[in-house]
C-alpha cells in the first residue's frame, strides 16, 4: 500500500507530469488518501481548477479513493506532533494536512507518494518511507547532501 498526498491525485487527473508515477500506485489498488485529503482533492479541483464536485467525486470513487483513511485521535494527535515540529513560515511550510497523510504513512508502514520538498524534508527527518514524484514544473526533489 502506498499513502497518496492530495498532489498526487490531482497530479493525476489533470494528467501532469506525475501522472505516469502515479498510475501504477493506483493500477495495483493498494493506494490510499485520507480523508482530510479526499477533501482538499476536492477543494482544489472544484474551486481553483473549476471541475464539477459531482464528477471529482465519481473520480475519486472510480479510482477506489473516495473513502478515505479515517483521521482517529491516535492520527490527528500524531499529524500534529509533526506540524508543532516541524512547521516553520519561511523554512518549512507544511500544512495539516500534508503532516496527517505523514503520520498515515508512518503508523501503516507504507510510503507516501508526494512532490512537496517541505513534505518530503520532513518525512527525510523523521524516517518516513516516500515516493518522490515529478512536481508539475518537471523538476524532482532529491535529498540535501
Amino acid at each position: 500500500m502506498t499513502v497518496l498526498d492530495a498532489y498526487a491525485v490531482i497530479a493525476y487527473l489533470r494528467a501532469e507530469p506525475a501522472a505516469s508515477e502515479v498510475r501504477p500506485l493506483l493500477d495495483g489498488g493498494e493506494a490510499t488518501l485520507t480523508a482530510i485529503g479526499v477533501a482538499e482533492v476536492l477543494d482544489h479541483l472544484v474551486r481553483l481548477a473549476g471541475a464539477d464536485e459531482e464528477d471529482v467525486a465519481l473520480d475519486l470513487a472510480q479510482l477506489r479513493l473516495i473513502d478515505g483513511t479515517v483521521v482517529d485521535s491516535e492520527l490527528g494527535l500524531g499529524a500534529g506532533r509533526l506540524r508543532a515540529h516541524h512547521y516553520n513560515r519561511s523554512r518549512c511550510q507544511v500544512s495539516m494536512a500534508d503532516c496527517i497523510a505523514a503520520e498515515a504513512a508512518r503508523q501503516t508502514g507504507q510510503p507516501l507518494a508526494t512532490s512537496d520538498p517541505h513534505l518530503l524534508d520532513l518525512c527525510r527527518q523523521e524516517g518516513i518511507a516516500t515516493i518522490v514524484l515529478t512536481r508539475s514544473d518537471g523538476t524532482k526533489w532529491t535529498a540535501p547532501a
